[in-house]
Formats: structure tokens, sequence, C-alpha cells
């Protein structure tokens, strides 16, 4: 048998083997099965980003999605198309097992995002380094309707799609700073790096201090097309 003919017939396994997951002909746990709803207490596996892309243009679903976590939040109607950023299925994060410095306003995937980072990332980063959980992540916001700097290409945060994290607090109300801590040494800076490795799991983009000055100050994250961790 040539290598094509076995990648052909690899296709045609895996197609059937996909259509009888979606029929319902084969009985697989839902973490397994690509069309069951994304549950964010799961260890993320490789279907976790397929079923966050399914959460783009399905609030039903996101809703059922985001039930799965301890996030609170509001579901926000859908803008006009004619307005210069139109937003669409989109939240106001309002808390969750940590404080925000302020509400904000995300897309659902990113806020399915943030919440698989939370559980899997954030707080097993904080006990690990610092014995006790993060209370507040602090932030500089999410939606500005503008493009990105030096470019015409819109922005991640036009679309509600991006959040910038400038620094945490600590159950004992230890501050941690992006711009402060990450150029040193020490536990500070330590939990900041493991917290952006983090987030490259779980973001399409994650943009730390490394990149470029103008992000010498926070983490981006983001859910659009290009995967990037910089």
């Amino acid at each position: 048998m040539t290598l094509f003919r076995a990648f052909l017939l690899l296709c045609v396994v895996l197609a059937g083997l996909l259509l009888a997951i979606w029929r319902g002909w084969l009985d697989v746990p839902p973490r397994w099965n690509p069309w069951a709803v994304l549950d964010i207490r799961e260890t993320p596996n490789l279907l976790t980003s397929f079923k966050l892309w399914r959460l783009q243009d399905d609030p039903a679903l996101c809703q059922q999605a985001l039930n799965t976590s301890s996030l609170r939040f509001t579901p926000q109607a859908d803008s006009s198309p004619e307005v210069a950023c139109p937003l669409n299925n989109t939240l106001r994060v309002h808390s969750s097992g940590v404080a925000f410095s302020s509400s904000f306003i995300a897309s659902c995937p990113l806020a399915a995002a943030f919440a698989l980072f939370e559980q899997h990332d954030l707080q097993p980063t904080a006990q690990s380094v610092f014995g006790q959980r993060v209370a507040r992540v602090e932030h500089v916001g999410s939606f500005a309707c503008r493009t990105i700097a030096g470019s015409q290409r819109r922005s991640q945060h036009a679309s509600a799609n991006a959040l910038d994290i400038v620094g945490f607090r600590l159950a004992d109300g230890r501050r941690i700073s992006v711009l402060q801590d990450w150029p040193k040494e020490g536990k500070n800076a330590e939990f900041l790096r493991q917290v952006q490795q983090g987030a490259c799991r779980r973001f399409n983009t994650t943009l730390g201090p490394e990149y470029n000055a103008a992000h010498r100050d926070h983490f981006h994250v983001d859910m659009g097309l290009w995967r990037m961790c910089r």
C-alpha cells in the first residue's frame, strides 16, 4: 500500500469515526466527544481548542460551557451592525473564582479561555509558587474600537476578543506587577513566567513584556485567528 493510499484510508476511518460519534452510534466520554459541550472543569485536551472555536457563533452553547465554570457574567445584546466596531456573542464578566479590578466585556471564546486559564493554570501556579491562591486579577480593559498600533488592521480589542492583564493580587494581599516584577528574579518573576506559559496554552495569542516596549507592563491575551506566544 502506498503512503498516499494509507493516508486516504486513515482519513476515511477518521471520518467514519467522527460520523459515528456525531450520530450517537458510538458512545465516548464527553471530554473526547468533539460535539459535546466544553466542560471548563475537565482537564484540557486536544479537543479543547475545537470546542472553544465552536462557541464563536453559538450563544446558547457558550452559556452551557460557561455554566461549568465559576465565571459570573451577564450576556450582552448584539450591537447594531452599522456601528464602527459591532459586538456579537459577548458577555460582561463580573467576577469568577477571582475578583477583577473592574468588570469587562468579552467575546464568549475569550471568557471561556479565561475560565480554563484560571482553573488549570493560574490558580495551580499560585499554589505551587506561593502556597496560596490568586484573589484578584488586575487588567486595563478588553474592548476598544481601534486598530493595531502602526497598522490599519483591526485589533482583537475591537471585538472584545482580547484582555490586557497588568497584575495579580494574592490571598494575603501581596501584589504582583508585570511592569515591576517581570524584570526581577525571585518568586514573583517565576510566577509571572509560569503564568505566561499557561496563558499561551489557553489563548490563541499571548504577548508579554519581551514582545515589544508597548507590552512591557502587561500580558495581552486574545482569541484571534493566529497562534502566537511571545
